[in-house]
Formats: structure tokens, C-alpha cells, sequence
């Protein structure tokens, strides 16, 4: 008598675990009243019955956390993002090429010969003495006597000959003539010939000159434009409006240059 009447409470505190009004107040603790439920649904033969009701309140369980919202890593949002400022470094380096391809200019339009005496003229004539090379302005003076005559005077008057012969050898169509420890260097006046030929020659070191500067312009807009995704377009166009305006500074030196070299060749 007393088995049947455990067997009956059980029986009937495992259908009251099954109502589903109940789920949504079950304590941490049910899972202890589960287990004493289900073994005494296995004495009376409801074990697939509550397996599916356990089952149901564990995947309901999950489900619901499933739903949740995930939270949010605050940080995502506050990263700052550097932006390199690469203006500098581009204008640099422009600079630097530009102002190489105006120095090549001066050293070319100085090999130059004019109608007039300058003591730089020879500036770029190069001295084979001792074994070595060595340019003229390091082993002599070079003077001016007057408008069309140089002096030459050489540190070591053993390299005489040797400075007499690079002078004769120079494209500047010179003829020295050696006087004492020094070399006089008469400069004979430019035919109309000579001076057409040497202003094209002029022009045509004003192209040269300009193309280095619009390449070393084009190489600085290449180094923008690969930064340009990280860099404001405001900022880009500022840059870019900077390297132009140093470009036309550039260019017009070589022009002015050019002009006055042309102007001292013909004499006008």
C-alpha cells in the first residue's frame, strides 16, 4: 500500500513538472528536482516523455541566449587612424632633383665660349697630371687681364705642359701660349657663325634642363597619388598645387638662365 501511494506522488509531482506554465519559474535549483522527477517517470515508464521535456527546456534555454544581443567592443569605434603627412618628404625630394637639373644646367652653359673673358669659363676643363684627373680650377689660378684675355697660373710650374695641353684640347677653341711660369689664353671674338651655332646650343640645354624638372614634377605626383587614399583630398590638391608652383619657379630659372647666356653670347 505504501509503494502505490510513493508511486502515485510521483506520478503526479512529475505532471505538474510538465505543465508548461511552470518553465518560466523554475530556479537555478530545478535541475535537482529533474533528476528525483525522472527517475520516478523511469519506475512508472515515462522516460521518453520526459526526456523530450527535459530536452525541450534545455534547447529552449539555448535558443533564448542564442537571441541575445551580442555585446560590443567599445574600442572598435575609437580607433584613430594616423594620417602620414608626406608633403615634406615629397617637396624634398623634388627639390633636390630640380635644383641637381639646375646645377647641370649652369656646369653645361659655362663650357660655353663667348665673346667675353670669364675666369669660370674654364671651370669644367680637366687636368691629366701625376696620373690623375684632376679639374683646372684645382691646379692653377684662373685671372682676368682683360675683356678677351685670360691668365692661367698653375700651382706646380711642373704642370705647365699639362694645363696648356688640356686648355688646347678643350672645346672652347682656345689657343694658349705659355708665358714665364703662366699660360695667356686669348678669347677671339665669336663670328655670327659661331654665335647662331652656340645659342642653339643654349636652347637645346633649356629642353634638357626643363624635362628633368617636369620628370622630378611627374615622380612627386606619383608618390601623392599612391598615399592619396589616406590622405584628405583637400590636402592632395594643396600638395599637388605646391609641387606645380615649385615646378614654374624652376623652369623659369632655366629660362632666365638661358636668356642671359644667349644675351652674353651675342652681346646685345
Amino acid at each position: 500500500m505504501a509503494i502505490c501511494i510513493r508511486r502515485a506522488l510521483s506520478l503526479r509531482s512529475l505532471l505538474f513538472l510538465r505543465a508548461p506554465r511552470h518553465f518560466n519559474n523554475l530556479s537555478p535549483f530545478s535541475h535537482l528536482v529533474s533528476s528525483h522527477s525522472a527517475r520516478a517517470a523511469s519506475s512508472l515508464g515515462f522516460r521518453g516523455g520526459f526526456d523530450r521535456l527535459g530536452s525541450d527546456f534545455l534547447f529552449g534555454n539555448r535558443r533564448g541566449f542564442a537571441k541575445g544581443r551580442k555585446s560590443k567592443n567599445e574600442n572598435d569605434g575609437d580607433t584613430v587612424q594616423v594620417v602620414p603627412d608626406i608633403g615634406p618628404t615629397v617637396k624634398s625630394t623634388a627639390t633636390s632633383q630640380m635644383e641637381a637639373a639646375i646645377a647641370a644646367l649652369a656646369r653645361e652653359l659655362s663650357k660655353l665660349r663667348t665673346g667675353r673673358a670669364s675666369a669660370g669659363m674654364l671651370d669644367h676643363i680637366v687636368v691629366e697630371t701625376g696620373g690623375s684627373k684632376i679639374p683646372l680650377n684645382h691646379v692653377a689660378v684662373v685671372s682676368v687681364l682683360d675683356v678677351q684675355t685670360l691668365s692661367v697660373t698653375p700651382y706646380d710650374p711642373n704642370a705647365l705642359k699639362a694645363v696648356e695641353h688640356a686648355i688646347l684640347s678643350s672645346p672652347l677653341g682656345l689657343n694658349p701660349t705659355p708665358d714665364g711660369q703662366r699660360i695667356i689664353a686669348a678669347i677671339p671674338p665669336l663670328t655670327k657663325e659661331n654665335m647662331q651655332a652656340l645659342c642653339k646650343v643654349v636652347a637645346k640645354s633649356a629642353e634638357v634642363v626643363k624635362q628633368s624638372i617636369r620628370r622630378a614634377r611627374q615622380k612627386a605626383f606619383d608618390s601623392i597619388k599612391k598615399a592619396a587614399s589616406n590622405i584628405p583630398k583637400d590636402d592632395v590638391k594643396r600638395l599637388e598645387k605646391e609641387v606645380d608652383d615649385m615646378t614654374k619657379r624652376f623652369v623659369k630659372s632655366a629660362d632666365d638662365m638661358c636668356k642671359a647666356k644667349e644675351k652674353e653670347i651675342t652681346g646685345n
